[in-house]
């Protein structure tokens, strides 16, 4: 409407028409500005909440997210028992697995149903390594995780409460690779609901090899031996008999 009328009213209409598209320009920083204002409010906000929680509280040693030492899972009274874990990450704690880089110091913890756990993680390698545990209710803890993160020759302490029921949690280190490679392990909560695929030391591994490995070798060598006997003695009735 305002460019049709700055067509018909030759120069006065084209001053009109630039004036309505600095006044429009105006108006669009303005709203950018107030949605600007609103949304780092919004986010001021969620990061408040969140922070009630327990947040993610990040330097340059590490992380730890959705920490939480006080607010009961709702099928929990009370804390049933505390406990203190140390959870050492290294290359040196791979050497009595096959097939693996990364480990543990442990790669299971038993603790009691509603029980609040502490964890001290510390990181013997010149790499960043985590200890998450999965699985979590998702109205306490972010994503339903416990997330700790450590930097190269660093430690960092955290703490979580468990729910009532008897489950197995997986514990693992996140970064590429290196849950592959070893970093994986189990948190039992009371009776547990089973153990976990490939936690080593504990159940098998990741892949299984071939059929043919589970055999010793005397006994493959055994049945070649046989094959051969075999053939020596069925060969010469084959031919006799074809005569």
């Amino acid at each position: 409407m305002i460019d049709l009328v700055a067509i018909r009213s030759g120069r006065g209409g084209l001053n009109l028409a630039s004036s309505a598209g600095l006044s429009l320009r105006g108006l669009l920083l303005v709203g950018l500005l107030i949605g600007g204002h609103a949304f780092a409010e919004e986010k001021g906000g969620m990061a408040m909440d969140h922070s009630m929680q327990g947040g993610m509280v990040m330097d340059a040693t590490g992380m730890v997210m959705n920490a939480n030492s006080e607010r009961l899972p709702e099928d929990c009274e009370k804390i049933s028992r505390d406990y203190e874990f140390t959870v050492i990450a290294g290359t040196k704690y791979a050497e009595p697995f096959a097939d693996t880089m990364f480990g543990f110091n442990q790669h299971e913890w038993k603790v009691e149903p509603c029980s609040r756990i502490t964890v001290t993680f510390k990181n013997e390698d010149q790499v960043r390594h985590q200890w998450m545990v999965h699985g979590l209710p998702k109205y306490i803890y972010d994503q339903g995780m416990f997330h700790m993160e450590a930097a190269g020759g660093h430690t960092q302490v955290g703490t979580f409460i468990v729910p009532s029921d008897d489950r197995t949690y997986l514990a693992h280190c996140d970064i590429a690779q290196h849950m592959e490679k070893g970093m994986k392990a189990q948190l039992v909560v009371g009776r547990g609901d089973g153990d976990l695929w490939s936690i080593p030391g504990l159940t098998a591994k990741f892949e299984r090899p071939p059929t043919a490995t589970f055999l010793p070798r005397w006994i493959w060598l055994g049945l070649l031996l046989v094959g051969f006997i075999s053939a020596a003695y069925l060969w010469p009735r084959l031919i006799k008999r074809g005569r």
